[in-house]
């Protein structure tokens, strides 16, 4: 089941997330998982959705992650860095991401985000430091 609020809020911040189909599965500030459904128009040369849609769908959840655990008085969160290692393809069904604090400092926040396929297989592991402005 989707999280109505979670996919609003991916939604208005982040307009390209829906231009992806992204849905929030869940967010709070120790867990944030939402999932992008295998669609053709995603996907390169034998069927396997793209990396620069599952790095959109993990820089996505980190980011929410990030800004979910900013300290008092932040106004936002930006990107730094982006670490991605591709483990495997997603060829159908969703890569599902799950991302979760690793550091929540005053100046940077750290997220760790795992995405998987259907069958719970680790597709990529990503980890991504965010600026807090």
């Amino acid at each position: 089941m989707t999280d109505v609020e979670g996919t609003q809020l991916f939604h208005k911040t982040m307009p390209f997330s829906e231009r992806l189909g992204i849905e929030v599965l869940e967010h709070g500030p120790d867990l944030v998982r939402s999932r992008l459904a295998w669609d053709e128009s995603l996907c390169t040369l034998g069927g396997v959705l793209h990396g620069g849609a599952l790095m959109a769908l993990a820089d996505s959840t980190g980011a929410v992650c990030a800004f979910l655990n900013l300290p008092e008085g932040a106004q936002g969160t930006t990107t730094l860095e982006s670490k991605t290692n591709f483990l495997r393809g997603v060829r159908s069904g969703y890569a599902t991401a799950s991302a979760k604090p690793l550091h929540a400092g005053r100046r940077v926040v750290v997220v760790e985000t795992e995405i998987r396929d259907d069958d719970g297989k680790l597709a990529a592991k990503i980890t991504q430091t965010q600026a807090v402005l």
